[in-house]
């Protein structure tokens, strides 16, 4: 199993999952012919997708998730919640998940997991092919045990750190903004997320992604440097970008 990014951040989001039999996309916040492009660059194409799987309805994780199923006839996972949050459009092949119910999908084991954050009825995503768990987890505004019990023990994990709190309230945004970022249903600080990896247990984890990083409320160096103490173990410690996201990452 591998993994990439075509782009992470506020800007618009989307992770490729590449495993023996086949190809998702997970969220598609850019238009058709940019997730074209980005694809391009990493040797793929949208046509060779077997799914796109829909974490929550915000515009810069399903911007493109209509028109790209459309135009390529590509099936669509999602929770109810999400679905009837925005007006998609017509969906060729849409197929409703549950937040706590596994599924398969062509030999690659999927586990949906609820999630605090702002939208109607959010998941994030476990990947398993049979070796090897990859955790996607993005776009939460607290943790769970739940959500502790469920990532423990990934040999992949891309984790958010969205912001810095002394960067966010001192930041441009307004005080109601500021608030929905900062509190319970909003996103990860560089602390919540170094506080997460200490409590995991790190010891299959080959590659760390740090995602979703605020380009008006942190910085990769102010995230490198909360996270430097427990991310020093890991063995290969990457942090995703809006413009280029991050190359293929092969899982062994």
């Amino acid at each position: 199993m591998r993994f990439a990014s075509i782009g992470s951040g506020s800007r618009g989001n989307a992770t490729l999952v590449e495993w023996e039999s086949g190809l998702l996309l997970v969220d598609c916040g850019f238009t058709i012919k940019a997730t074209e492009q980005r694809m391009s660059a990493l040797g793929k194409t949208p046509a060779d997708l077997s799914a796109i799987v829909v974490t929550h309805e915000h515009s810069d994780h399903i911007k493109g998730v209509g028109p790209l199923a459309r135009k390529y006839d590509i099936p669509v996972y999602m929770t109810p919640g999400t679905y009837n949050s925005k007006n998609l459009g017509r969906i060729p092949s849409l197929r409703f998940i549950e937040g706590h119910a596994a599924f398969e999908l062509a030999g690659l084991g999927v586990l949906p997991v609820a999630v605090p954050h702002d939208a109607r009825e959010p998941a994030q995503f476990i990947f398993n092919d049979g070796r090897h768990r990859l955790g996607v987890l993005t776009d939460l505004g607290s943790i769970t045990p739940h959500i502790e019990t469920s990532y423990d023990n990934c040999d992949a994990l891309v984790l958010e750190a969205n912001h810095d709190p002394a960067m966010l309230a001192s930041g441009p945004y307004p005080p109601s903004l500021k608030q929905r970022v900062g509190g319970l249903w909003g996103h990860l600080s560089n602390q919540q997320t170094a506080g997460l990896l200490q409590r995991l247990d790190r010891d299959k984890l080959q590659h760390l992604v740090v995602a979703h990083i605020s380009q008006k409320n942190n910085s990769e160096d102010l995230a490198r440097s909360v996270l430097q103490g427990v991310s020093d173990t890991i063995g290969n410690v990457i942090y995703a970008c809006q413009d280029q996201g991050f190359d293929w990452l092969e899982i062994v």
